[in-house]
């Protein structure tokens, strides 16, 4: 029950009377789903009764109080309990309710487990969590520095095995490489964090490595792509990515097969960095002419077109777009619906906008591995949210070598003879 209210609209705990309502809401909220739950559990099995006709499962009561923190603050909940008096045959063991709302673990929501990395990339030690979310959620429960310190040697452990993964049996036919800046606590001021995101042959998207190491170094890109060789993974049909990375220096060595595509972003600003302001405009909208074109041959003419433009005053910014030509249009060789994909490395951008926008430099103490982790959890939690290529069910066609032509599919030539 809500409690009164001061004469600063404060309640006698001192937080808000909005907090308090939500908090409120959300306690009545997740009980009456609990009590939903084991009433359909309970209608389900109504006809499960032993040899008295007596029924097998019914209600009993209710389990201790708990306090569970959630995005709306610490809640106290009283899980409705459950008496499921079966026997499991092939164990012998009696079966149990377990609640797929709130099992029986669960202190804090997941929500929760997606700001604590946040707020240690932000410069925060284990010890100002406390006070940090106890303003935020209204309460400190379960998050002592001791309970943090866990957490993040656990993330340790799980980063650990997420780079320690078979990847035999996963096939990833486009991938994007980048090295993201994110002034977090890795050691040396150059250093960045290397990541690559593949395309499924279902077309979803995943997570295939990330690790620190430098940019510009072919060596660091190299340690990460035979990492991945070695643990089973096969050469990408197309690779994405800046045109200044050491990546492809690195992917000629280990995977001489996959194809090249410079990202469109990156040699846009590479090439505008090279003429004055007052060309810029102009300049921009001929390159976005190129990969946006129809199709191939259009594309090789808007490049014509670039170059007759601007090739007398700025030769320097035009051979940046002719001499890798073929990389930048190498996109127009897969189908239309993947282009839009294809022609930039927005796919690792996009998802390390929000953790970049949040993070800033910190002298604070920290490890490399434990940075690391945070970075991993949290695109850990964003990759549930990444949806598939559009036209999913053509990238196995693209893995199987089919051909396309101006971005569609060209039958086989025993197809036309049958």
């Amino acid at each position: 029950m809500l409690t009164a209210v001061n004469a600063d609209g404060t309640t006698p705990s001192g937080s808000s009377l909005l907090d308090e309502i939500v908090r409120e809401g959300a306690r009545r909220m997740l009980a009456a789903a609990l009590e939903a739950e084991v009433n359909a559990y309970i209608a389900e099995l109504a006809d499960e009764c032993d040899d008295k006709g007596r029924r097998l499962v019914f209600r009993n009561g209710y389990h201790q109080p708990r306090r569970v923190t959630t995005a709306a603050g610490a809640v106290e909940v009283r899980a409705p309990r459950v008496n499921d008096k079966r026997v499991d045959e092939a164990t012998g063991e009696r079966k149990r309710f377990s609640s797929a709302i709130l099992p029986p673990w669960c202190r804090k929501s997941p929500k929760i487990s997606e700001v604590l990395p946040l707020l240690y990339l932000h410069g925060l030690s284990s010890g100002d969590f406390v006070p940090a979310l106890e303003q935020f959620l209204g309460s400190s429960a379960g998050l002592s520095a001791a309970t943090v310190t866990r957490l993040t040697t656990q993330w340790q452990a799980d980063h650990a095995a997420f780079m320690d993964r078979d990847l035999a049996e996963v096939d990833y036919v486009y991938v994007w490489a980048d090295g993201i800046h994110l002034n977090v606590r890795l050691e040396e001021a150059k250093a960045c964090v290397l990541v690559l995101i593949g395309v499924r042959a279902d077309g979803s998207k995943e997570l295939v490595a990330l690790k620190d190491g430098y940019r510009e170094s072919g060596e660091s890109w190299a340690d990460l792509l035979r990492d991945c060789a070695r643990r089973g993974m096969r050469a990408p049909v197309l690779a994405v990515g800046d045109g200044a990375l050491g990546f492809w220096k690195a992917l000629g060595e280990v995977f001489p097969e996959t194809r090249e595509q410079r990202c469109w972003v990156h040699k846009t600003a590479n090439v505008l960095d090279s003429m004055p302001k007052s060309a810029q405009p102009g300049a921009k909208k001929a390159m976005q002419d190129i990969y946006n074109a129809e199709h191939r041959d259009h594309a090789e003419a808007a490049i014509k077109t670039f170059a007759q433009l601007y090739g007398a005053k700025f030769p320097k910014a035009v051979k940046k777009i002719t001499e890798d030509q073929d990389q930048l249009l190498a996109f127009y060789d897969f189908p239309a619906e993947h282009w839009i994909h294809l022609r930039t490395t927005n796919p690792i951008e996009s998802t390390f906008s929000t953790v970049r926008l949040r993070t800033k430099v910190t002298r604070g103490a920290g490890s490399r591995t434990a940075a690391l982790a945070m970075v991993f959890k949290l695109i850990e939690s964003a990759q549930q949210r990444w949806r598939s290529v559009n036209a999913p069910h053509l990238v196995a066609l693209v893995r199987a070598g089919s051909r396309f032509e101006r971005g569609h599919l060209v039958e086989r030539l025993e197809a036309h003879a049958a």
